[in-house]
């Protein structure tokens, strides 16, 4: 469950939006969001899982319509059938990005190429085209998702368990050397230009304007999102395999530390500390301003490595080794819950199922790859790894603490429980987690562009909110996208083409898995008559 956790997202994702909002400004809200959000969202996942392992369900919408008598909450179960298939398509990209990187850092490719022309090149971005067909990122790719469906076809003891079980513990090490290493640079050292603890003091620092602003608020609660591995369905899946009076309440609650762990202490300790140093404070948030952290870790750390001497190509291998290794517990569990729909639902073997997975995941990949200049990936982690994770969250809060009941699953909670929770989570479950949840979704679904109370003025003044454009109305409308067309005056394909396109893929994609649901239980009825 740790492995599941921890990602690609405690080492770069994190360091960025802390940067980019201000640092300790951002880790007050954040911790908030994780107590009041996080924790209370792992028991319930863990809770729905468990329950519904005992009926012999072990992928959401099985577990979903075991919550209720109501025929449609097994389709909000899709979810997690739907999210786990399209981010493990584009996540298992990135996770190969990670693994070329190794083998580049230990041939010492970055001591020859500058890494800024290295990695456009490697992606195939090309000025002006919306298609890239690289074949040096399609090989690492095929190879990374070849391992994944290998791993995923042996089993979850042999194949899950004993990936997680050395990739974890290497992780910890390889970010354990270079949080010291970096930690411990000095203005002595050749090329630094600011102490690393400027980084660190930076993110630590509790700052207390974070809490009165709603933008730091809504990137906060949807990093605890991201990193937790909530609102998917995987989760549900791996907990559903434990006995019914087996302990939930401290499982939960130590992967959630453990990612914490992680995240903080091992995440904020090596990105911004080691571009601190180098490039200095300021040039560190600007950036940032993305919030994904690729800039840095894939274009900035490779070349600052570089002054690290004979330790340089070794620096480099422990920074992508624990990322991929990050990268794989994570994208693993994603294909754990569509092997287990397909075993449960339809019959097939272990086997058959994860080579189903595999050419599923190899498809919708290509698509991420073949169209990453026009804009396909940005769409599936924005539509698939952002915004469906808020909806199925706040969906299962919902139906867990209403249609379930907080009785039952207060009981479900705490039988077997190896800690006593305390009785307020109990009220946090069923009024707050929720209420928070929704105040997510809606500040994402209407995020202004500039501050919310500009925004309102402007409403006021008659000239309308100003939606941001990574807003989802703002996604939806295109807002900043000037002269948005599907072909340009060369009648080319254009951006705009490739993005609706995409999002037209992703909705029969998720209409594609409501269908097997609908069959899996057409099929269902028919055996029980």
């Amino acid at each position: 469950m740790a492995g599941n956790a921890v990602g690609l997202g405690n080492f770069l994702r994190f360091p960025a939006q802390a940067a980019q909002h201000g640092g300790g400004a951002f880790l007050l809200p954040y911790l908030v969001s994780f107590v009041l959000m996080g924790i209370p969202l792992l028991w319930v996942e863990w809770a729905i899982g468990r329950h519904g392992g005992q009926f012999g369900h072990h992928s959401a919408p099985g577990m979903f319509d075991r919550l209720g008598r109501a025929r449609w909450l097994k389709y909000v179960g899709v979810f997690g059938l739907f999210t786990n298939l399209t981010v493990a398509a584009y996540y298992c990209y990135i996770e190969s990005w990670t693994l070329a990187y190794v083998w580049h850092s230990l041939v010492g490719t970055f001591r020859s190429v500058v890494p800024t022309e290295f990695f456009p090149r490697y992606l195939g971005m090309d000025a002006g085209s919306v298609t890239a067909l690289p074949g040096e990122a399609v090989g690492w790719f095929v190879l990374t998702l070849g391992l994944n469906v290998w791993i995923l076809s042996r089993g979850l003891a042999k194949g899950i368990e004993t990936a997680a079980k050395i990739g974890m513990p290497l992780l910890l090490l390889f970010a354990g050397i270079l949080a010291v290493r970096a930690l411990t640079l000095t203005t002595e050292d050749p090329g630094v230009v600011q102490s690393p603890l400027v980084g660190l003091n930076f993110v630590w620092q509790p700052q207390l304007n974070g809490l009165v602003d709603p933008s730091t608020w809504l990137a906060a609660a949807g990093q605890v999102f991201f990193t937790l591995s909530v609102g998917m369905g995987s989760i549900h899946c791996y907990a559903a395999y434990l006995a019914r009076d087996q302990d939930i309440a401290l499982n939960a609650s130590s992967a959630g530390w453990m990612n914490e762990f992680v995240e903080v202490i091992l995440g904020g300790s090596i990105l911004i500390p080691v571009a601190t140093a180098y490039l200095g404070l300021n040039a560190v948030q600007a950036a940032t301003a993305g919030g994904s952290g690729f800039g840095l870790g894939f274009l900035a750390l490779p070349a600052l490595f570089n002054q690290w001497g004979w330790f340089a190509p070794v620096a480099g291998a422990l920074w992508f080794g624990l990322l991929f290794f990050a990268g794989i517990t994570s994208s693993l569990a994603m294909g754990q819950p569509i092997l287990a729909f397909l075993q449960d639902e339809f019959g097939m073997r272990r086997t058959r199922s994860a080579a189903a997975f595999g050419i599923a995941t190899l498809g919708l990949g290509f698509v991420c790859v073949w169209l990453y200049p026009g804009g396909a990936f940005d769409e599936f982690d924005f539509w698939s790894g952002t915004v469906a994770l808020v909806l199925f969250a706040l969906g299962e809060a919902i139906i867990f603490a209403w249609i379930f009941g907080m009785d039952r699953g207060w009981a479900e909670i705490t039988r077997g429980a190896d800690i006593h929770i305390p009785a307020f989570f109990r009220f946090v479950i069923r009024y707050v987690t929720p209420l928070f949840i929704l105040t997510v979704f809606v500040g994402a679904l209407v995020k202004p562009a500039g501050r919310w109370g500009e925004a309102v003025r402007s409403v006021f003044a008659g000239d309308g909110w100003p939606f941001a454009a990574d807003s989802v109305v703002g996604k939806v409308l295109h807002v900043g996208d000037r002269g948005y067309q599907w072909l340009d005056a060369s009648g080319r394909f254009t951006h705009g083409f490739v993005q609706d396109m995409t999002r037209l893929l992703l909705l029969l994609v998720f209409l594609g898995c409501a269908f097997l649901v609908w069959l899996a239980w057409r099929r269902r009825a028919k055996e029980d008559r």
